[in-house]
């Protein structure tokens, strides 16, 4: 390696766990806020059918307002903060992908399965993801190099394809055709719909469950997701046009198909997956 090489990758190696650590740290500062909302707060209803809650608004300000202060020049995008009508061009090396309450019908109705989901990008790619898990109160984090860790431990991912009970994770609800075509992952498999995308992928890199596909997903559910399933090994992927490298943000843009699961689930997920 040449001496720019090594000084640039000693300048995003610096980069990356400046952004980590505050990444954690603006995370956990919203946990109490995100606990006391829990089951009780107020909700309505978007133009999409999609419920929202005053607590979505309050923690994307919060994440945006805290890591702007350390990361000024750094691009930030939520589902919940960027204008409604406006395109955002991602122009910097880093940006932050923020969806302040993933799962909020659980949210709002008192159901556990829900997270804080944070992402970061470098170059439009998941380097890294921050996952607050209110089921268990933990942190998950991890990432491509660094593996994924909960609460700052570093887990060993499971061989979860031999278990002779292996759950594996949908989004309801799909339309006939490709409900069809998962026809033999659901006679196979046990299925959970926790109704969080991001938790729900994130347990295909703990390994609770073998495998996802969701057809109903865009991109800020599973920015750190990816991070994630990419940190402990797995491949990741896109149904349609991939998101990434992500070069433009807007609140309203299209789902993003994909799966992941265990590397000897991958040509049974192949076979099962359309998007139509």
């Amino acid at each position: 390696m040449s001496g720019h090489n090594r000084h640039a990758q000693k300048k995003f190696t610096l980069q990356m766990r400046h952004r980590i650590n505050a990444g954690r740290v603006a995370i956990r500062n919203q946990v109490d806020f995100f606990v006391r909302q829990f089951g009780q707060v107020a909700s309505e209803w978007k133009p999409d059918e999609t419920r929202v809650t005053f607590a979505d608004f309050a923690i994307s300000e919060k994440l945006m307002t805290e890591l702007r202060a350390d990361f000024v020049s750094d691009d930030f995008c939520s589902e919940e903060a960027n204008p409604m009508d406006e395109v955002y061009d991602l122009e910097a090396d880093f940006a932050w992908i923020i969806d302040p309450v993933d799962g909020t019908n659980n949210y709002a109705l008192g159901s556990a399965h829900c997270a804080i989901s944070l992402g970061l990008l470098y170059r439009g790619e998941p380097v890294y993801g921050f996952i607050y898990d209110h089921s268990l109160r933990a942190l998950l984090e991890g990432g491509p190099g660094y593996g994924v860790l909960r609460n700052q431990e570093k887990l060993s991912r499971p061989d979860c394809s031999e278990m002779k009970q292996a759950m594996i994770g949908c989004h309801f609800p799909m339309n006939p055709d490709q409900l069809n075509h998962l026809a033999p992952l659901l006679h196979r498999y046990r299925v959970r719909a926790l109704g969080s995308s991001a938790l729900t992928f994130a347990y295909v890199a703990t390994g609770y469950l073998a495998g996802v596909i969701d057809y109903r997903v865009k991109v800020w559910d599973i920015a750190a997701a990816a991070a994630l399933c990419l940190g402990a090994g797995l491949e990741f992927t896109f149904m349609g046009a991939s998101p990434f490298p992500m070069k433009t943000f807007h609140p309203q843009s299209a789902y993003c198909p994909c799966y992941c699961s265990h590397p000897d689930l991958i040509d049974q997920f192949k076979e099962a997956s359309l998007y139509s």
